[in-house]
């Protein structure tokens, strides 16, 4: 498989610099009936990548594939806040203590609907409150 993730990666680097004409001509090699003239540069090689690349490595998981095809279920990002759960971030020195109420949070014995709005209230500038609670993946230190 290695060899072949290889290959893939340098018929994608080939793809990077090629014109519209080799771009349609690697399609009908790949796909057989020429690709619909309205498509653009950039649109080809997307989708020749995308099939280069799952030819090399597998395509979807079928886990993923159930998802998209509507049939799997969608799970939220981050873990669920239950009511009764308390979010603390600490802001240049300031603790933050956010509890989780039914149908939003408690903050400074106010409510809010979005941690996104408690985030901006705390730094005064916009952020994803989700992220700058810890919640999301890159959440900040």
């Amino acid at each position: 498989m290695r060899q072949a993730v290889i290959l893939a990666e340098a018929e994608v680097k080939a793809l990077e610099a090629a014109s519209l004409q080799d771009l349609r001509v690697a399609w009908v090699d790949r796909f057989g009936p020429p690709a619909p003239r309205h498509r653009s540069a950039d649109l080809l090689r997307r989708i020749l990548t995308w099939n280069i690349q799952v030819e090399a490595a597998g395509g979807l998981s079928k886990a993923t594939l159930k998802t998209v095809r509507g049939t799997g279920q969608l799970k939220p990002p981050g873990p669920v806040l239950t009511p009764g759960v308390r979010l603390t971030r600490e802001w240049k020195g300031r603790r933050c203590d956010v509890e989780v109420i039914e149908g939003g949070f408690l903050f400074e014995d106010r409510r809010y609907d979005s941690l996104s709005v408690i985030a901006r209230e705390i730094t005064g500038t916009r952020w994803n409150g989700p992220r700058f609670f810890g919640q999301r993946e890159g959440a900040a230190k």
